[in-house]
């Protein structure tokens, strides 16, 4: 168990919710959600494009590569654009907590599928006991938050 990955992964949950109230921010400055979108991930191609050169095997494809990649792989841009705006739009209207225990609630049934299944390359977990068990508890716990 590599302690780093988890730790990745709580910092990604932190930042995920600063990163929504951000960006919600920047929309009402500019006043248009899709802008806000677009600043947001154009400052994140930036960042990408500096740090790429410092990753191992920061060599380019060849066309003939990116050509056999299955068009489904290249959607993950149009959801991650998906999600920031809906969020963007949302978040100010149904509050950081509301948004988030929906998001992540859904992730994690989503998840939960995912996994069971094996899709999109994902180690087989099959469902059990225990995960659905935590997965109730998690869902009863997002039902108190969402609760007026």
């Amino acid at each position: 168990m590599n302690i780093f990955y988890y730790i990745l992964a709580i910092l990604c949950g932190v930042g995920t919710s600063i990163q929504s109230g951000v960006n919600s921010e920047l929309r009402k400055s500019l006043h248009n959600p899709v802008l806000a979108a677009i600043i947001s991930f154009s400052s994140g191609l930036l960042v990408l494009l500096i740090v790429y050169p410092f990753f191992p095997k920061s060599q380019l494809p060849a066309f003939a590569t990116l050509k056999s990649i299955s068009i489904w792989q290249y959607t993950g841009g149009l959801l991650g654009a998906f999600y920031v705006t809906s969020v963007i739009m949302s978040i100010q209207k149904i509050g950081s907590a509301n948004m988030i225990t929906l998001i992540v609630g859904s992730q994690l049934l989503m998840a939960m599928v995912l996994d069971h299944f094996g899709w999109l390359g994902f180690q087989t977990q099959p469902l059990n006991i225990w995960r659905i068990l935590g997965a109730v508890f998690i869902v009863c716990g997002a039902l108190l938050i969402l609760r007026n």
